[in-house]
């Protein structure tokens, strides 16, 4: 499967752009959102969103309340979320892998770390648990 548009949520702009330089590998587009409120508007009007890229610790809307709200909207199941929380806060992302994400990475990471979890990810069919168990055995 290509890649044609991911959404980054963060609020680094530091982070962001190291996103854009990694991402430019797969040609893709990159969509920037501050939090997850900002996400969540941004997935209303760009339905051909194919991943998704998100802190938990954000200003405004968190990841984890993202995630709640795209959820019960549906997001989830039709685009996969990443979850890029920072070490030491496993219980952030358990709860953002039961809440729908399709898998995670721990800050700070590699390139190849990030790109191994897209590929995984998509492959798994991008959306579901089954990706999510994938991802969390092999780290």
């Amino acid at each position: 499967m290509m890649l044609n548009k991911v959404l980054v949520v963060d609020d680094s702009a530091l982070i962001h752009q190291m996103y854009h330089l990694v991402l430019a590998r797969y040609r893709c587009q990159v969509l920037d959102a501050s939090n997850g409120l900002e996400a969540l508007d941004i997935l209303a009007r760009q339905y051909d969103v194919q991943l998704v890229l998100l802190d938990i610790n954000m200003p405004v809307m968190n990841g984890v309340q993202f995630l709640e709200k795209a959820s019960a909207l549906g997001i989830t199941e039709r685009v996969p979320v990443v979850i890029v929380s920072t070490e030491g806060r496993e219980a952030d992302t358990v709860q953002g892998l039961k809440l729908g994400g399709s898998g995670y990475l721990t800050k700070p990471f590699t390139p190849s770390q990030l790109h191994e979890v897209i590929v995984k990810v998509l492959a798994a069919g991008g959306t579901g648990h089954e990706a999510a168990e994938v991802t969390a055995l092999e780290r």
